[in-house]
């Protein structure tokens, strides 16, 4: 995940900001070096009872200070910076994946992972951020091993010894001990607190249909089922962190005697200065921060981690790779080709991560101005074949021959509507459009909606939509958003569910009069009048083909059969041809 960012597109900006951040530690390091040597000085001075030699030492350091204190802001300022900027390089490659090529839906589908949103508004920038912290404080301990370990050479052979032993057993331990378990409850951990966060997110989302179900006590259970599982978790990570916290509170302090200790005999026989001694003992534990960086950093580390494997798995499902397309024993993809009209060549049809046959071998051919009427029993698969046109699923076989998917346009039974003004609400999925807004007011007298926009304010009123038009009227604007588009093919998955039948008729032949293409699923007898075939889904993957005109809703299999105009036999795809099926 970081090395696109370090040898792609923003490499230079990247190098560069490394670079002033390692010089910045440079810096830095040099200038701890030399306030341990003059706080050596200031404890020697005073012990020698010194005057003159203490007050230059005061002086020397209220120099040093007066540099390293804005090297220190400014290191800091710049290390967020730079994470901050990977942050947002990072995010639109994954938005870039997660977005164009509609992996979001297929996730969703396929349930592969939970909670990408999470993933990606928060572990990125976990990832990004300590990535940055935790590289930088390793730079920086090998600097300060560096610098430090010079002075205490200088001081003392048996502490260098003594240093070197006490951070690797120190080391050793903790990664023996704690690593693993933290890893994996920090993992954990993550996720289900953001099985928590979704479960109250749904509730909010669903407001409306669990108050009138009056689901409270269900909701409540299902979320304290969520909340217990956190609570669980995070109680096994805490005492595996208490542990983790008492070995890191030992190793810690018993620096605070040990260098004294070492060098204990050299000061009480005169060899040694104390000053040398404090300065020895700064250096002491300078180096051992340096090399004890792990076992300091232990908990934090183990977090990292944690979120990195959450990102890593999200990394693999929406970002390029070079994994092969399909494994062994998977279904095969339908094929989507480009063509004048839409058409289906023997096609079959799966659910995502089902064995189970939805349509097998259906082929028809629609051509403009052809409006096919989708039936069949609930769970048939009259949804799932308006998703494997729109190139959403994919699981099955058999040829998809489409115009260019800008000529198809969508719609629900229950429309979409984004967060902004009504504007951008009828002009829906586009950002602009080439119409004024006396055009715009037109369309929306043509859906039935002739007095919206004064009644909120005009076009560029921003409102909560969802709550403030009824279904019937979000279903009207959806019509309007086809309108706006002119689109040659228009696919309606019980679109005027909520409509009267005057508004449901009257929207029908608005669409008709154009000479569009439609493709419907409804339920009502009145829509037959819209459409000129009619394709009934019998289940267990069999289907039959019928023209409206004859087809009855209510009438048993067998007189549907036998009232049908024709069941024409398989026709070639190429070439302009009527609907055409066998089943």
């Amino acid at each position: 995940m970081a090395k696109p960012y370090w040898l792609e597109d923003n490499r230079k900006q990247a190098w560069l900001l490394l670079v002033l951040l390692i010089a910045l530690m440079l810096v830095e390091t040099q200038l701890a070096v030399m306030l341990n040597t003059q706080a050596g000085e200031m404890t020697s001075a005073l012990a020698g009872k010194n005057g003159g030699r203490f007050w230059d030492s005061v002086r020397t350091c209220l120099i040093i200070l007066a540099f390293a204190i804005p090297i220190y802001a400014f290191y800091y300022y710049m290390r967020d910076l730079f994470a901050n900027q990977w942050r947002r390089w990072l995010t639109g490659r994954f938005l870039d994946g997660y977005l164009k090529r509609r992996k979001y839906y297929e996730l969703q589908a396929d349930g592969e992972i939970d909670n990408p949103d999470q993933r990606i508004s928060e572990d990125i920038n976990t990832f990004t951020g300590k990535s940055i912290h935790f590289l930088l404080i390793f730079l920086g301990s090998i600097m300060q091993l560096v610098a430090f370990s010079a002075v205490l050479w200088s001081i003392s052979h048996v502490l260098v010894g003594v240093l070197a032993v006490y951070a690797l057993v120190g080391t050793v331990v903790a990664l023996h001990v704690f690593g693993t378990p933290l890893i994996h409850l920090n993992f954990w951990q993550l996720r289900r607190e953001a099985d928590f966060r979704f479960s109250l997110m749904r509730l909010r989302e669903n407001a409306e249909c669990i108050a009138f179900y009056r689901g409270e006590a269900q909701e409540r259970a299902h979320i304290d089922s969520k909340f217990d599982k956190v609570i669980n978790n995070f109680a096994r990570l805490i005492r595996k962190q208490r542990s983790l916290n008492l070995f890191q509170r030992t190793f810690s302090q018993l620096t605070l005697v040990l260098p004294f200790v070492i060098l204990a005999e050299g000061v009480l026989s005169g060899r040694l200065e104390v000053g040398r001694a404090i300065q020895a003992a700064g250096a002491f534990t300078a180096v051992l921060a340096a090399v004890g960086i792990i076992v300091d950093n232990f908990e934090s580390l183990s977090r990292f981690v944690a979120g990195i494997g959450r990102l890593q798995a999200l990394s693999d499902l929406v970002l390029p790779n070079d994994k092969p397309a399909a494994a062994a024993g998977e279904h095969p993809r339908i094929e989507k080709r480009s063509g004048e009209h839409l058409a289906l060549e023997a096609l079959t049809l799966y659910p995502p991560q089902s064995d189970r046959v939805l349509i097998k071998e259906l082929s028809l051919v629609l051509k403009p101005g052809d409006a096919l009427l989708i039936t069949g029993d609930s769970g048939c698969g009259k949804s799932s074949l308006l998703r494997a046109i729109a190139g959403l699923w994919h699981t099955g076989s058999g040829v998809i021959h489409h115009p260019p998917m800008e000529d198809f346009f969508f719609l629900p039974q229950q429309p979409y509507l984004q967060h902004g003004t009504l504007r951008s609400q009828l002009i829906y999925p586009s950002s602009e459009t080439s119409l004024d807004d006396e055009q715009l007011l037109e369309i929306l007298e043509q859906v039935h909606l002739p007095h919206l926009a004064e009644r909120v304010g005009g076009l560029d009123a921003v409102r909560d939509w969802e709550k403030l038009l009824s279904v019937g009227e979000q279903q009207r604007l959806a019509f309007g958003r086809v309108l706006v588009h002119g689109p040659g093919i228009v696919i309606l998955d019980e679109a005027t569910s909520a409509l009267d039948s005057a508004n449901e008729a009257s929207l029908y032949e608005r669409l008709r009069e154009g000479g569009t293409t439609l493709i419907s699923i409804a339920h009502r007898p009145a829509v037959l009048r819209h459409h000129t075939h009619v394709l009934r889904l019998t289940g267990q993957g069999g289907w039959e083909v019928h023209d409206a005109s004859g087809y009855e809703f209510d009438a048993p299999v067998a007189k549907a059969i036998a009232g049908a105009a024709s069941v024409a036999a398989v026709q070639p795809v190429k070439g302009t041809v009527s609907v055409a099926a066998a089943g």
